[in-house]
């Protein structure tokens, strides 16, 4: 639930862009950068809360990691300017990155030897499944009742499942390894590679996914509605590839990283011109669905199979990685939008996956089986 949460408030924005752009009076493309905001929020309050915290029980940190996030939220909901809603957005976002570290390290010492892929794709579900149901019922929510009461529907969500964490989650002795150990293993060439992988790569899709329900109302002129729908069917997309993804890590992490890349570029290359034919958007934006979040397994999967001795700060990292690469992306493709070429953004998404698939490849040039095999 908490996963789901932070998913859903990260994505939100994209699809309530006209909604907040009219309530706080700024551009559409100026909305887009508070897109920029809360990622920039996790790349930096993701690492430096996972070292200040290295060897804090990771009950209580879990818990006041929530807390942080719902309060966050529900400034965002009272927000009445850009400027409280940009620092409102920052501090919901400070939780995500040792949060989402955490719960990554504890589902994988728990799973089964060679299961480590799936036990990535459970956690990671809960972002997909954001983006399958949060994401669209946010922007129906938000058109209904205004562009406030999504940020509300997180907190609350993220405080049941708070709730239910401090219940349920059993205490935990606080972690051997401390801070020096984390930034150690951190600093390791395959884990530096892989967490470049992820924040340029990932970018591609960023810039693309921020301006997407843009470019289905104003380029494939599909009713909000049904461009609402469309963001489910991408999420579905997500969804699946996600899981399939999680699966295919378990065999061969190098792989599936790959394969994932490459079908980014693809698709992203070809978006454009698809975007005018309605039933070519359909098509291509359940493909990206499937593809952008087929990257994620693999790359975490490769971070922990290198960082296994004290893994959190470089989960963390690689976190940060996924959302620096979210900022990059929106401020791209919000300079594109703004150039007047929404069309055109998956010109510059797929140069970016192009660029990640090379990166893959040096962060996976060492030959490598399975995940089983490696650990």
């Amino acid at each position: 639930m908490c996963i789901f949460a932070i998913g859903t408030a990260e994505l939100l924005v994209s699809g309530l862009l006209p909604q907040i752009a009219a309530g706080v009076h700024v551009s559409v493309a100026g909305t887009g950068q508070l897109v920029t905001a809360y990622a920039l929020g996790v790349v930096i309050g993701g690492p430096l809360i996972t070292v200040l915290t290295a060897r804090m029980p990771r009950k209580g940190l879990v818990l006041g990691l929530i807390a942080l996030f719902v309060a966050g939220s529900l400034l965002s909901a009272a927000a009445t300017s850009y400027g409280l809603l940009v620092a409102s957005r920052v501090l919901a976002a400070l939780a995500q990155g040792t949060l989402f570290a955490v719960a990554m390290v504890v589902v994988t010492t728990v799973m089964p030897p060679g299961r480590a892929g799936r036990a990535i794709a459970i956690v990671v579900s809960g972002l997909t499944v954001a983006t399958v149901l949060g994401v669209p019922l946010g922007a129906l929510l938000g058109q209904a009742f205004g562009w406030r009461m999504p940020f509300l529907a997180v907190a609350v969500v993220a405080a049941a499942g708070g709730a239910v964490l401090a219940v349920a989650m059993p205490r935990t002795p606080a972690p051997a390894t401390g801070a020096r150990s984390e930034l150690r293993v951190l600093l390791r060439r395959p884990v530096l590679l892989a967490i470049a992988t992820t924040a340029i790569g990932f970018a591609g899709a960023g810039v693309v996914l921020t301006y997407l329900m843009p470019l289905l109302t104003q380029v494939s002129g599909f009713s909000g509605g049904m461009a609402s729908a469309l963001l489910v069917a991408y999420g579905a997309g997500s969804l699946l590839g996600n899981l399939a993804a999680g699966r295919l890590t378990d065999v061969s992490a190098t792989m599936t990283v790959r394969i994932a890349f490459l079908g980014l570029t693809v698709i992203l290359a070809a978006l454009p011109f698809a975007a005018p034919s309605r039933p070519a958007a359909i098509v291509a934006v359940l493909a990206f669905g499937l593809l952008a979040t087929a990257t994620i397994a693999p790359l975490q999967g490769l971070i922990l199979q290198h960082a296994a001795a004290a893994p959190t700060l470089s989960v963390a990292v690689n976190v940060s990685g996924f959302n620096l690469a979210n900022a990059l992306g929106a401020a791209l493709g919000g300079g594109i939008v703004a150039a007047g070429a929404l069309r055109w953004n998956g010109f510059a998404g797929a140069a970016l996956a192009l660029a990640g698939l090379g990166l893959s490849w040096l962060a996976t040039s060492r030959p490598q089986g399975s995940m089983t095999r490696d650990r």
